[in-house]
């Protein structure tokens, strides 16, 4: 039987996940009010500017489900190959915010009261929007509304010239991808220490430990002779930045289930510096891919009718804007 190393033993469970077509995972902030309300404290917000309770308690509680799905394998896909992929933000009290991308339209929903309580900024009653609010309305209730991606795309990207700001930056390809993938295992293989305990119901663990400061600095040091290859303004941190960056030890607890990557645990509270942060971690756990379908009943947003007439101004694809 081979005999593996920790370093190879994770770096199988990775290739294994880039192997599907389909892959689901569920990120969970393991965290708590008290942690990141001292968080908050550490970095000296301007008066008035200090994260409310409301959105303290909602993101203590937070999970975040991701599904992608790929017409090949993963680890050979670029953004043409997608076919699906959908986003829900979620709470003890119920889902916050869902995104899908199917085929020609990307489907959105949320709960606006919740999002407005933890804005402190509550949201209109949708019995009180004007007529031509068409389906705001259904955004307002929480109902399913769908956008036509590349309306909706165009509208952002010239939304955001008008503003002054850069075109919504293309994707990575595949070779550059690759070539990001073997920066990172090379600066893992030097930097971070591995060891591996036995867990429960034929699990296995594999710790991985190193210091941040130094992991994140010798990651950049490795991208950046890639900085041509990225989309444009992608911009790096500078050594003199990082040296602000906490140097303490930090350690990512994966666990494989017959040789699978399962849940990754990562305890990052000695990162905050203070001892009022207690509790900061993230939680993975890596779910069965479910092919991300379009929800039923979901009403057309038309944004070119929603910018001329529930806002008053001109559509956002119109030249006034630019």
């Amino acid at each position: 039987m081979e005999q593996l190393s920790a370093g190879q033993k994770l770096d199988r469970a990775f290739d294994k996940l880039g192997k599907k077509n389909t892959l689901s995972f569920e990120l969970d902030l393991d965290t708590d009010v008290a942690s990141l309300k001292a968080l908050d404290d550490k970095s000296d917000p301007a008066p008035g500017e200090e994260i409310p309770e409301q959105a303290a308690e909602l993101l203590s509680g937070a999970k975040i489900a991701v599904t992608v799905q790929s017409k090949r394998p993963l680890d050979e896909s670029g953004e043409k190959d997608l076919v699906g992929t959908a986003l829900k933000v979620s709470t003890p009290d119920g889902d916050l915010a869902e995104y899908r991308v199917i085929g020609d339209f990307t489907y959105v929903r949320a709960d606006m009261a919740a999002m407005g309580e933890m804005a402190g900024s509550p949201v209109p009653d949708a019995d009180d929007l004007p007529p031509e609010a068409g389906a705001m309305k259904d955004v307002i209730e929480g109902k399913w509304v769908k956008i036509n991606t590349k309306e909706m795309e165009k509208a952002t990207g010239e939304s955001r010239r008008a503003n002054g700001g850069p075109a919504p930056a293309p994707s990575l390809d595949a070779k550059t991808q690759k070539k990001l993938m073997k920066a990172l295992r090379e600066v893992i293989a030097r930097e971070v220490k591995f060891k591996t305990a036995d867990g429960e119901n034929g699990t296995e663990h594999v710790k991985a430990t190193a210091p941040f400061r130094t992991l994140v600095t010798e990651l950049f040091g490795e991208i950046r002779p890639l900085l041509k290859d990225l989309p444009p303004g992608v911009q790096l941190p500078t050594d003199k930045d990082l040296k602000e960056v906490p140097d303490a030890k930090v350690t990512a607890d994966f666990t494989l289930k017959n040789g699978a990557l399962s849940q990754v645990d990562v305890d990052l509270a000695k990162l905050a510096g203070t001892a009022e942060v207690k509790k900061l971690g993230l939680t993975l756990r890596m779910r069965e891919g479910v092919k991300p379908t379009a929800p039923a009943g979901a009403t057309k947003l038309d944004l070119d009718k929603l910018m001329s007439g529930f806002f008053g101004g001109p559509a956002m694809g119109d030249a006034a804007l630019s």
